[in-house]
């Protein structure tokens, strides 16, 4: 599967999202940030720079939860992928969230990935139209 066939609801995305350079992952119509086991962010696409009006350069290589966005900091977000990393387990929900850092309140869909078998856990965006 290539990246122009990906979309924020793909079965198995976080292997797809694995495999995609960072061109293809800036192709893509919603927003990926994908972060290491120490949530320090490792890959920001272009969709998400533009809506979230921080550039990857100020965004890659520091921490997802208290530097790029702390309004994910709490029990919806970061402790899932916390929990699934004590557990061993594979995560990927999708929740319906309100991001307000930095911005007016933006209503949102995220899309949790991670598995112990892969290198890079994303937080995926899909801004409501």
């Amino acid at each position: 599967m290539n990246a122009s066939t990906l979309s924020f609801s793909t079965a198995d995305l976080a292997s797809h999202l694995d495999n995609c350079t960072p061109e293809q992952l800036d192709q893509l119509d919603f927003g990926v940030i994908g972060f290491d086991a120490d949530s320090n962010v490792q890959l920001y696409n272009a969709f998400e720079s533009e809506a979230a009006g921080l550039s990857p350069q100020r965004v890659i290589g520091q921490p997802l939860f208290t530097n790029v966005a702390p309004c994910m900091n709490n029990f919806m977000v970061a402790q899932r992928f916390e929990d699934a990393q004590d557990a061993g387990s594979t995560l990927d929900e999708t929740v319906d969230y309100v991001l307000t850092l930095r911005m007016r309140p933006v209503k949102v869909k995220l899309r949790l990935l991670a598995s112990p078998a892969g290198a890079s856990r994303y937080v995926l965006v899909q801004r409501q139209l």
